[in-house]
């Protein structure tokens, strides 16, 4: 992702690479000094490939010479300032290469092209020099080499170079995954996905973030990588005036605690990138080409025969090794003028690099050579170094280091004009897709695990199951790439992650109808009993048959959506009991109906449901309500006649003049609250020439938001199960289709155990037109003063105060939300949870404002050339539940909310409406025993991994060495537990207080636990044994970086708010 130039200067061209920093003008002009010195001449930049930035042309007149003049003059002062302290600066010089799992080519592409080449030509050059060091990130790419191009000589020589500690592997997770759209669940899970590969394989254990690239930093990140195990924290992307300042201020390196409950408990070490980023300053006084890419510029679609490749370095001569080594020293003392030490962290490197790692080595050792030869002449020495080895030089400086709080980095900017706020919404399809697999997966993990513990020997093949299960965590842990799910990449690697998704998540509905239907054992028959046609009978109805599963570990009643054929329908338990059902023609096809079935099912139950299709239905049977379409025009005449909508918890009022929801009353407080929810749009600007454009990072609004209708229909159809509200948007008053819908779902629970604070809400939007970005605005009476909550990845909330900007302050005001956004006076809270992220933002008083769908092209010869535009098309049904309430009534709620609208129950028709078969039951043993944990308790896993390593570290290691095939053989009977409190320190008088319990009791309803033992996040460590670094601090808080744990006994344990607590559980063998 790097942005190249190319400068002119006194009939010289130049090539120049900056890293996605065109703001920074110092830094460009010491560079411009370099070039022109004090000569009077016409200068233009010209971008040539880049990926962020999306640049306008900088021209340098003439009257810039004297400008030029005082700022060579100054950088070189500068620099020799430096120069003239008594030790040399010592540099460590990281090669890497990035390796974007997507964005512009797929997976395939990319591995052909280059990827594989990486790591086959630095295993043979790291094992030529024992001076030669490579980080490799992001384990997509290297397992797949591993797997199926590594030879086995190339293997030995891999082992070899990590037991010499030259070849590190940094982060460990399968992608550098996004932090600003993707969900805790799925960052943990790839993570532990390419931790558990790294830990079986070769025994190691990643201590160390490189998080160069996503588009601004989360302050959950920091609390996981802590939660790992990890001694340090890299970032890079943040907002381009911070970043000026924290580079002013040598306050680039801190100690983040980015969780306000755990404190100090998961603070970690965190330095930011400079202002170059990840990728080595190209910029050369003496060549027309770039410099320090002597590989130069990988080719798509296949590698040249001849190995030459475009843009490739001036090579290391006698005669240019002293201008190479100029230049480097200069950028060195730059980037150490930013920091407190002594030491600089100089990346070599950039996007697809070291294909050809040997021309790499070969100019960059003798260079490396001349300086430290001439080092006293210098002032800097370098030497090739992993990345663990700069931040032990950091720790062991031993100072003091300043604390930053449970604050983020989002929203992102790279100029005045450039807030990555767009990708929040982008390719709304496959952020909903990518949820729905990952809520299929956590359903599939939950229910095979059940399976195995209680018939290990049933007629599920193992292998085959884990097998459906590999295939989906490795889908869902490719697209939290931060070019997968943020909607940043071309058309043709969108498709390939949507087609990942839907193929894995059809094996794991393959794996969920055998475990649901297969029979336990070779003695029980299947769920569905004995089956054989019965006489002809006229008279019969049609009947079908569905499961439901509750994958989460709380008790719950709910009501859920069966699509059904036929206008009439009965339900009934596999009890053989009538159960309440509603039924009523479908919001989005005229060929079907939605039967809305109430269900009541324990933590981890599943319960077969008949459906029966008689003429006399015992479903209740709703019918719509319509009024006439209203056009906006009509507004002067609104809240004269209001239509109420009753539950037991809310009054919403509707106004029959506008059509639009006009008040909902909170019942247990009789607290009316003003809202009205509708559709709008920005109008984006597609051409460069005309001024900022909006693409897919970018957000930059050409205006303020316009209604993005005329004219609105509703229908209601009242319910004795749900009352629905349907409203339809019209953009023309005549049209005879509408462009956006509200289909608002009120549950109507007198008397019943449903929840009656949550209210449904799904919408239709799309076909937009070109250029237009649409926002679901409510406007509301609470006066929030334009301040937001939203959530850093599910894990905790974010206050979001408004701020003004000299330039581009409405879009610097939109901040992404994974899962919950509210806002909030001291008497209400209006909270909503989604099922996928959006962006939000608050611009006016008592309004929250959700982006829901994007639709742009522009003329960006960048974006043209790689076809990273956004020409979406789609029509996109997000969900969105909504909760209005007082502050602690809500904050009782909103959590688990979140939680059960990401796993909803798994309804599974298991066959088609037929005539009955004649059934023998089967004999019932006990039901299936519920697992509930307590209210603030949340099972955020548990799985079986199959990772064959063993859990003593030294054993483990012993297997390695002796050469035996850990893959082979999947273990599957270690248990993976995770749960979480939900609740921040201080949230509720009574949730946020620490749970103990009994892990022995909690689970006896999946079998008898034998055996717990308590490990990191990602598995790969006995928590016991996990010691991180102490890094000293302002506040000089004493502490013990030992993992605190408190275990009473060999079962109970006591999970403090916002704890992340990961256990192997081992249960009782049952043989049957």
């Amino acid at each position: 992702m790097c942005a190249l130039f190319t400068l002119t200067a006194s009939g010289e061209k130049v090539t120049v690479a900056f890293k996605k920093r065109r703001h920074d003008k110092s830094a460009v002009w010491c560079v411009w000094a370099s070039v022109v010195r004090v000569t009077c001449r016409s200068t233009t930049i010209i971008r040539k490939s880049a990926k962020l930035s999306k640049p306008s042309s900088l021209v340098w007149d003439s009257k810039m010479g004297f400008v030029a003049a005082v700022v060579f003059a100054v950088c070189c002062w500068f620099s020799h300032g430096v120069a003239g302290q008594e030790e040399p600066i010592q540099t460590f010089v990281i090669p890497h290469s990035h390796m974007d799992v997507g964005w512009v080519y797929t997976i395939q592409e990319s591995m052909h092209a280059y990827a594989a080449n990486v790591y086959s030509s630095v295993t043979e050059e790291l094992s030529k020099v024992k001076e030669r060091r490579f980080i490799a990130v992001e384990q997509e790419f290297f397992r797949l080499w591993w797997d199926t191009v590594a030879s086995d000589t190339q293997k030995k020589q891999v082992r070899q170079l990590i037991k010499e500690g030259r070849l590190e592997f940094i982060i460990g997770g399968q992608v550098m995954h996004d932090e600003a759209v993707t969900d805790l669940d799925d960052d943990i899970l790839q993570m532990m996905e390419g931790h558990g590969f790294l830990y079986e394989t070769f025994g190691v254990r990643p201590q160390f973030s490189w998080h160069v690239d996503p588009f601004g930093a989360s302050a959950t990140t920091p609390v996981l990588f802590a939660l790992a195990g990890f001694n340090a924290h890299l970032i890079s992307r943040i907002d381009y005036d911070l970043k000026d300042i924290m580079q002013k201020n040598k306050k680039l390196q801190f100690v983040w605690r980015g969780s306000p409950s755990l404190k100090s408990q998961q603070e970690i070490f965190t330095h930011t990138m400079d202002q170059f980023s990840y990728c080595t300053p190209s910029y050369l006084p003496f060549s027309n080409r770039s410099g320090f890419y002597w590989n130069g510029v990988a080719l798509f679609p296949d590698p040249p025969k001849d190995g030459v490749y475009p843009n490739m370095s001036l090579p290391v001569t006698k005669e240019t090794v002293h201008a190479y080594a100029k230049t480097m020293v200069e950028n060195i003392k730059q980037r150490a003028a930013w920091f407190r030490t002594n030491h600089v962290l100089w990346p070599w490197g950039c996007d697809k690099q070291f294909y050809n790692s040997s021309v790499q080595f070969n100019n960059m050792d003798p260079l490396m050579k001349y300086i430290n030869q001439n080092s006293k002449e210098f002032g800097v020495t370098v030497q090739y170094a992993t990345l663990s080895e700069y931040f032990q030089t950091i720790y062991q400086s031993n100072l003091t280091w300043e604390v930053r709080g449970s604050e983020d980095f989002l929203p992102y900017s790279t100029e005045p004009y450039q807030a990555w706020t767009g990708f929040y919404a982008s390719r709304n399809v496959l952020k909903g897709v990518a949820r729905q697999a990952s809520s299929r997966l956590y359903a599939a993990e939950t229910l095979f695990t059940r399976y195995r513990i209680s018939f290990p020997d049933g007629p599920v093949a193992k292998d085959w199951a884990l097998d459906k299960l590999r295939v989906l965590r490795w889908a869902v842990s490719e697209v939290q790439h931060h070019d997968g799910i943020t909607g940043t990449e071309s058309p043709k690697v969108a498709d390939m992650y949507l087609q990942h998704l839907l193929q894995a998540m059809m094996g794991a509905e393959e794996l969920l109808a055998a475990l649901f239907l297969l029979p336990h054992n070779l003695q029980s028959p299947s769920i569905l009993g004995e089956r054989y046609p019965t006489k002809a009978d006229v008279d019969q109805t049609l009947e079908q048959h569905v499961i439901v599963y509750n994958p989460l570990a709380w008790n719950i009643t709910t009501i859920v959506n069966v699509t059904v054929t036929q206008p009439s329908a009965a339900v009934f338990d596999d009890d053989g009991q009538p159960v309440p059902a509603q039924i009523q023609g479908s919001a989005h096809s005229n060929a079907t109906y939605d039967l809305f079935i109430v269900v009541e099912l324990g933590g981890l139950q599943y319960r077969k449901y008949l459906i029966k299709f008689p003429e006399n239905s015992k479903a209740y049977e709703a019918k719509a309500v319509s009024f006439e379409r209203r056009s906006v025009k009509d507004r002067a005449k609104a809240g004269r006649r209001l239509l109420p909508v009753l539950s037991e918890c809310y009054e919403l009022l509707f106004d029959q003049d506008t059509n639009l929801l006009h008040s909902i009353t909170y019942l247990e407080e009789k607290r009316r609250v003003m809202i009205t929810q509708d559709f709008w749009e920005y109008d984006a600007n597609g051409d460069v020439k005309a001024g900022p454009i909006s693409d897919n990072y970018i957000f930059s609004a050409n205006g303020s938001a316009v209604r993005a209708y005329k004219a609105v229909e509703m229908e209601i159809i009242p319910g004795k199960i749900v009352t629905e509200i349907r409203q339809y948007f019209y953009r023309e008053e005549s049209d005879k289709d509408y462009a956006y819908s509200i289909t608002t779902r009120v549950p109507e629970c007198f008397g019943t155990k449903l929840p009656c604070h949550r209210l449904e809400q799904t919408y239709s939007l799309g076909p937009l037109s070109l250029n237009t970005e649409v926002v679901l605005r409510t406007s509301t009476s609470v006066k929030n003063n334009r301040t937001l909550y939203s959530d850093d990845n599910g894990y905790q909330m974010m206050k979001r105060t408004y701020r003004k900007f000299t330039n581009n302050t409405l879009a610097r005001n939109y901040f992404p939300m994974v899962r919950t956004a509210y806002i909030e006076d001291d008497l209400s809270r209006l909270v909503l949870v989604s099922d996928r992220a959006h962006g939000v933002s608050s611009q006016t008083d008592g309004q929250l404002e959700v982006m829901l769908h994007r639709r742009l092209w522009n003329n960006l010869q960048w974006n043209l050339g790689y076809n990273l535009t956004l020409n979406d098309s789609s029509v996109v049904r997000p969900t969105l539940w909504m909760m209005l309430g007082s502050v602690s009534a809500t904050s009782k709620l909103y959590q688990r909310e979140a939680v059960q609208l990401q796993h909803r129950p798994v309804v599974m028709p298991i066959d088609q409406p037929q005539k009955p078969w004649q059934v023998k039951e089967p004999k019932r043993g006990s039901p299936l025993r519920s697992v509930v944990l307590p209210p603030n308790l949340h099972l955020l896993s548990l799985s079986i991994p199959g990772w064959n390593y063993c859990s003593n570290h030294s054993v483990h290691l012993s297997h390695i060495q002796s050469g035996k095939d850990l893959h082979s053989q999947p273990d599957y009977d270690r248990i993976l537990l995770r749960i979480m409190h939900l609740f921040e320190e201080g949230e509720d008088p009574e949730l946020s207080k620490p749970v103990t319990i009994n892990l022995k009791e909690a689970l006896q309803g999946m079998g008898e636990v034998k055996g717990v033992e308590e490990r990191s996040l990602t598995g790969t460590w006995d928590i016991a044994s996990l010691q991180r670094w102490k890094w000293k601090t302002a506040d000089n808080l004493e502490k013990d970086n030992k993992q605190q744990r408190r275990q009473d006994d060999d079962f109970t344990v006591t999970i403090s708010p916002k704890e992340i607590r990961t256990f192997f559980v081992h249960f009782v063998s049952r043989n049957f």
